[in-house]
């Protein structure tokens, strides 16, 4: 919170910028003695001699032209409503319709025809999880593992021909339809 010699200096400075401009305006802006002589600093607080000396110098300057504003750049003329809304209603900011939504075969939900279903994906995420869980498991560590292809046996598959010299998990479980 202020204190009371702040708002007196404050108020002070506001007076004597409102005087300048009245005497500016009535011609008169030349330096004129004081009428009454009054000691100040037995009356009332001072501030610092320094903020007191800024005070003189902004007040024996004008404000310039630059003083308190930020310059930039201003449109030469107005844009219409119509361009306006012409720009903000274009064509390629509009939403575009999908034609190519089809039902997952798997699970029903819809999905693009190029792209794997979100809920699907899920489900292949936590189950491939689960696989490499098993996988570090068996070789006890992510940085030991062979450099032999891996091949997953679910539940009631036996390993062919092709896989007798690859890595073999067993998954506990009933190959899911959408795991190939």
């Amino acid at each position: 919170m202020m204190n009371i010699a702040a708002i007196v200096q404050s108020l002070r400075c506001s007076l004597l910028h409102i005087e300048s401009r009245l005497l500016q305006v009535a011609g008169l802006d030349g330096q004129l003695a004081p009428a009454l002589a009054v000691n100040g600093p037995s009356l009332l607080p001072q501030l610092n001699r320094e903020e007191e000396l800024e005070e003189q110098q902004s007040l024996d300057q004008p404000p310039g032209v630059l003083d308190g504003i930020l310059w930039m750049a201003v449109p030469k003329k107005r844009r219409t409503i119509e361009v306006n809304r012409t720009r903000r209603r274009a064509e390629e900011k509009l939403l575009k319709v999908k034609n190519n939504i089809e039902p997952c075969p798997e699970c029903g939900h819809l999905k693009q025809k190029h792209i794997m279903c979100g809920f699907c994906y899920a489900k292949v995420c936590k189950e491939t999880g689960l696989i490499r869980q098993q996988m570090q498991a068996m070789d006890g560590g992510p940085l030991r593992a062979p450099a032999v292809e891996t091949v997953i046996l679910y539940e009631g598959e036996t390993p062919s021909q092709l896989d007798k010299d690859k890595r073999i998990v067993e998954r506990p479980r009933k190959r899911p339809a959408w795991f190939t």
